[in-house]
C-alpha cells in the first residue's frame, strides 16, 4: 500500500523565492538539493504526492533533472508558476487546476476522508460544512491559518521544507476548533 503526501511551492530552479519567501538557503542550487533531499527521505517510490502548484522555475533540462530524481507517483495541481511542469507532463500522472480526492480512513464516520485541493486558499469549498478538508499552497505560510477551519498551506516554506503525510495533516486537523454546524446535522 502506498502512502499519501501532501505539498506546494517548492519552486525549484527559481532563484527570486530565496529573496521573497525568506528561504535560508545560500544560492538556488542549495535549495534544489535540500528540498529533494527533504522529498525522498519521506516518499517512497510507489507512493503519491499531490503537489499543489509552483513546482518549479527554471529550464527544460534542469526541470527535468529535478523531477526524475524525486520519488512518487506525483499528481499536480496547477498554481500560478508551471511553465516548466507543463512543458514536463510526462512526468505526472494528472495536471488539474483543481481536484477532490477521497481517503480510505476508517477513524471517518462514512470511512472516507474528502479533501478539496486547490492551489490557492478558499474561504468556503465543497463540503466545508461535513468536515470535508481543503489543503492549498500559494502563500507561503504568510496567510494566518484559522483554527475553527477545516484547511491550511501545506507548502514547503510553511514546513521546514518538507511534504506532509496523510496522517501529518490529519494530526493538524484534529487541533482544530472546528465543530459540524447544527442546521447541517438535518440535511
Amino acid at each position: 500500500m502506498s502512502n499519501i503526501f501532501f505539498t506546494s511551492d517548492h519552486h525549484f530552479g527559481h532563484t527570486n523565492i530565496i529573496k521573497f519567501s525568506n528561504r535560508p538557503f545560500l544560492n538556488v542550487e542549495e535549495m534544489n538539493e535540500v528540498m529533494i533531499a527533504r522529498w525522498n527521505e519521506k516518499i517512497g517510490p510507489n507512493d503519491e504526492v499531490y503537489h499543489l502548484g509552483d513546482f518549479g522555475i527554471t529550464t527544460p533540462e534542469d526541470f527535468q533533472n529535478i523531477v526524475s530524481r524525486l520519488n512518487g507517483i506525483i499528481y499536480l495541481i496547477v498554481g500560478n508558476h508551471e511553465g516548466s511542469a507543463l512543458g514536463y507532463r510526462k512526468r505526472f500522472k494528472w495536471i488539474k487546476e483543481y481536484h477532490e480526492v477521497k481517503i480510505k480512513d476508517e477513524e471517518r464516520g462514512n470511512g472516507v476522508q474528502r479533501i478539496v485541493l486547490f492551489h490557492y486558499a478558499m474561504r468556503v469549498w465543497r463540503g466545508d460544512s461535513r468536515g470535508t478538508w481543503h489543503l492549498y499552497g500559494h502563500s507561503h505560510g504568510n496567510l494566518p491559518d484559522l483554527a475553527h477551519r477545516l484547511s491550511f498551506d501545506v507548502g514547503v516554506d510553511a514546513h521546514d521544507f518538507y511534504p506532509l503525510s496523510y496522517d501529518e495533516v490529519k494530526a493538524i486537523m484534529k487541533t482544530k476548533s472546528w465543530a459540524r454546524s447544527v442546521e447541517d446535522e438535518e440535511i
